[in-house]
């Protein structure tokens, strides 16, 4: 095989030789491109991208420069889907690749097969202009952020489902307060990893409130511990935006204590590790419960004190006043005397009515004499007319006859003896009106001595002898007694009073003298 890069022979005069076969373009190249390949067939070089371009095809064409050269490079499109960094412009990497030639524009380039950062600090300054750029956007604005529910209904959770996360997270919600927890398994590193988050955050955000597959309360993004390129899937843009736009509060738990990620600046709330995380999504049980007791006594306590300065300030404000009973049993005696007063009043007055009864009865003629009376009116009237009309008749009734006025006495007689009548018929009337059988018809009685006089309350003792004048009967004759208590022995006296009183009827006529009205 020819040397291609020795010098040929020199002729003797110096001239190069005109001997050498002469080569088309496609062997050179050919030639050339054997060369590179068997010489770097396997080489890693470092510089940083520019002229990134990716065909439809999925091939990635870009450029490695460094301060003095440009290098082409070609990723097919099988392994770009494997590469471990995202690549782009500016970010500086180390490729592993084989060197080869381009004979149709005579270049040569590197086919990559892996990219790795060169270094954490091309990571950080990457880190630090996306940091930059999506906070001038407000996408870390602390006005922005949710409040933390204080006890969740539901969580979810964004993590891979075999480490040892998710284990932890169950764990520590089980010991502090056990809530109902959904899992959506994603890759928390490589290629894919933050189209996967973001696709995670947006599809808990689109679960219905109340749907079959209930909405969480909270999110908690997770990832152990790892270096920055480890953990470059959560400085992603897409994973930062998918986070400042959710409406769940979410919680970012990348990581352990010293690990920051753009998440952690998009999130509502940040917390050191997963762990944690659990811990602000859920309080203490335990400590709930006593918090409950403890404000349970302090408000059984405060009721308490409250009453009794309560009681003693009605007791204080009781003691100027006068005792309730005292003035009830005042007016209770006030109440007595003024009944006693109307009694009596009422006594007194009944007894005026039948003093005032009695004069007037006294007053006036008694009925049958004022009949008698008015009889023997009519009877000397009757025996005047008659005198005067066996005297006046003869010579009268030659006048009668002469004026014919016959008729006129008739009329004039008959008028004066109606007259009469309804004269005596009033009398009547108003005998009627004053006569106490009236009083006696509306159930009142006459209580007289044997010697027909009417007896008081105060007249009326054991054995006095009784004519009891009632409506219906003329006299009712009776002996008063003291009533006596019915004896506990003698169940049929249904414990009312018995009276030895013994009556006796004996209608009288009615030409005897009644004596007094009372």
């Amino acid at each position: 095989m020819t040397d291609l890069f020795s010098s040929p022979p020199s002729s003797p005069s110096g001239e190069r030789g005109n001997n050498a076969p002469a080569m088309s373009v496609s062997e050179i190249s050919t030639s050339i491109k054997r060369e590179l390949e068997t010489r770097f067939d396997r080489v890693r070089v470092r510089g940083e991208i520019s002229g990134l371009k990716r065909a439809a095809s999925g091939h990635i064409y870009m450029s490695l420069k460094d301060d003095n050269a440009v290098l082409s490079v070609i990723c097919w499109r099988g392994q770009a889907a494997k590469l471990s960094v995202d690549p782009q412009d500016g970010l500086e990497v180390i490729v592993t690749g084989r060197i080869t030639s381009y004979p149709g524009r005579s270049n040569y380039q590197i086919v990559i097969d892996s990219m790795e950062v060169a270094g954490e600090g091309a990571l950080l300054k990457l880190l630090e202009e996306r940091k930059r750029m999506l906070s001038s956007e407000g996408l870390f604005a602390d006005d922005s952020k949710r409040a933390i529910p204080f006890l969740p209904e539901v969580i979810g959770v964004v993590t891979s489902p075999t480490g040892a996360v998710i284990r932890d997270i169950m764990h520590r919600l089980s010991d502090r307060f056990p809530r109902r927890v959904l899992v959506w398994p994603v890759l928390v590193q490589g290629k894919g990893a933050a189209e996967q988050i973001a696709a995670a955050i947006e599809g808990f955000n689109a679960l219905e409130i109340g749907g079959k597959i209930p909405r969480p309360d909270t999110l908690i993004i997770a990832r152990g511990g790892g270096s920055l390129e480890d953990l470059w899937a959560f400085n992603e843009e897409i994973v930062v935006r998918a986070a400042a736009n959710s409406k769940i509060p979410l919680i970012s738990a990348v990581g352990h204590e010293t690990d920051t990620t753009l998440i952690d600046f998009a999130s509502d709330k940040r917390a050191p590790t997963p762990t944690a995380a659990a811990e602000m999504a859920v309080p203490v049980r335990a400590e709930l419960i006593g918090e409950v007791q403890d404000i349970g006594r302090r408000i059984y306590s405060g009721a308490n004190r409250l009453l009794s300065e309560r009681r003693m300030q009605v007791e204080a404000l009781s003691r100027g006043l006068p005792d309730p009973r005292r003035l009830i049993e005042e007016k209770m005696q006030r109440l007595d005397d003024r009944v006693e007063r109307m009694r009596n009043a009422m006594r007194g007055f009944l007894r005026h009515q039948a003093a005032g009864l009695s004069e007037l009865s006294a007053r006036l003629p008694h009925p049958k004499q004022q009949i008698l009376l008015a009889n023997q009116q009519l009877v000397a009237l009757k025996d005047r007319l008659n005198a005067s009309g066996s005297y006046l008749l003869p010579k009268r009734q030659q006048e009668l006859d002469r004026l014919d006025a016959g008729r006129r006495m008739v009329a004039a007689s008959k008028l004066r003896i109606e007259r009469a009548g309804n004269e005596l018929r009033s009398l009547e009337r108003v005998l009627e009106g004053v006569s106490y059988k009236n009083v006696l018809k509306r159930g009142f009685s006459v209580v007289r001595g044997a010697d027909g006089n009417v007896l008081g309350p105060s007249d009326i003792s054991d054995g006095t002898h009784l004519n009891i004048e009632f409506a219906d009967t003329a006299f009712v004759e009776a002996v008063a007694s003291e009533p006596t208590k019915s004896s506990p022995s003698n169940p049929s006296s249904g414990g009312e009073k018995k009276s030895s009183v013994k009556k006796k009827k004996a209608l009288q006529k009615a030409d005897q003298n009644q004596g007094s009205l009372l």
